[in-house]
């Protein structure tokens, strides 16, 4: 008797699959939904709600594992995980429009979710310019306006599509800048931008509101605010009053005291509910949910191990509805602390195309050449 020879697939291209098999081509968008699992967690849904979803879903041939005491109801809440193919996950959608508590919208986005699919992004490098004298890995470096404007103009010149500037180093236990250093720092550069024609988008890199709205009115037009609107509560205000793009990061406590032992007890869902949270404030201060970008915020409060976990499952920020950047460049995940910057960079690319194969939208980075060569090999 013939042996049997079995493979797993990992391609997510099934449509593809499909067709090497010979199967009917008429069929084949449609019957790849079959072939295409989710698994998607649901937050604090009561009892009935979470009964009556496992009940659909077992009705479909999916699953949904709800808290062990739904059934006697002796928890006033429960998460809940919902498997199945996107097939399985659109018929749950439909059964739920007949339901009670709210189970309709429950239903529709299921649906949202189950049929969205992320394009691979044109990963944007955005270039990283220091000025300050404090810096993890280029204190110092650029403080210099003539070394400053020069190595602005080299990150445009190698291709950076956004250049993010700074005057205030956020890395543990960093001293706070003023709004008025910030500004006598950062305005020199813009003003050299707009003198010299350069057109390259510029983001700032500040918690401050002051600070934000100078380098608005001189031309910036992305504020990247490391504390996600929690060191100064006017920066949401000002976002919106002149509609300019804000990246939302999160951090965990500020660079004083966000390396003390930071601890999580799920640290994906810990991250992914604050920055809901956040995107929902800034929403309804009137800000557009396109012009805000998150940042799960490579150490900023996270061990090592959580920074490696942050990377893993990047993907799933992408069911905030919101672009992502993720800035890993040189920091202290890579273990190498006592080695060159070049050495980190070698590490920090590395990396990085595991982030640009995981659909990141941005990548945040200190040797811009080096990745825009990433980015032409992946193409």
């Amino acid at each position: 008797m013939k042996d049997f020879i079995l493979k797993e697939i990992c391609t997510a291209d099934i449509v593809q699959e499909l067709g090497h098999i010979g199967f009917d081509s008429t069929y084949t968008n449609r019957g790849a939904l079959k072939f295409e699992y989710k698994n998607i967690k649901i937050y604090s849904l009561t009892p009935p709600q979470a009964n009556i979803l496992k009940q659909t879903a077992l009705s479909v041939g999916a699953d949904c594992a709800t808290h062990r005491e739904v059934i006697t109801a002796k928890t006033e809440k429960s998460d809940c995980i919902l498997g199945g193919s996107i097939s399985q996950l659109k018929k749950i959608a439909s059964k739920l429009e007949n339901q009670p508590f709210g189970l309709k919208t429950l239903g529709e986005k299921i649906k949202a979710f189950a049929e969205f699919k992320k394009p691979l992004p044109e990963t944007k490098i955005v270039g990283i310019l220091n000025l300050t004298p404090d810096s993890f890995s280029d204190g110092g470096e650029f403080l210099d306006y003539d070394k400053a404007k020069e190595h602005f103009q080299y990150m445009v010149n190698s291709g950076a599509d956004i250049i993010d500037i700074g005057a205030e180093s956020t890395r543990p236990y960093s001293t706070p800048v003023s709004a008025e250093a910030q500004i006598c720092r950062i305005l020199p550069i813009l003003n050299f931008a707009k003198e010299n024609g350069i057109t390259v988008p510029v983001s700032i890199d500040t918690r401050s509101a002051e600070v934000a709205q100078k380098c608005i009115e001189a031309g910036a037009v992305i504020i990247n605010d490391v504390s996600g609107f929690d060191y100064d509560e006017k920066m949401v205000d000002v976002i919106a009053k002149y509609g300019v793009k804000i990246i939302i990061q999160h951090s965990k406590g500020d660079p004083q005291t966000m390396q003390d032992n930071p601890v999580y007890e799920n640290l994906i869902d810990e991250i992914y509910l604050k920055l809901k949270e956040k995107i929902d404030f800034a929403i309804s201060k009137g800000i557009k949910q396109e012009n805000i970008i998150v940042d799960p915020g490579i150490g900023f409060g996270k061990t090592r191990e959580d920074n490696f976990e942050i990377l893993r499952r990047i993907e799933e920020f992408n069911g905030l509805g919101c672009e992502i950047m993720l800035g890993l460049s040189r920091k202290s995940l890579l273990g190498m602390q006592d080695e060159t910057n070049e050495m980190k960079d070698i590490f920090t690319v590395a990396l990085n195309t595991l982030a640009v194969e995981n659909k990141v939208d941005y990548i945040r980075v200190h040797n811009v050449p080096l990745h825009k060569k990433l980015l032409e090999v992946l193409k």
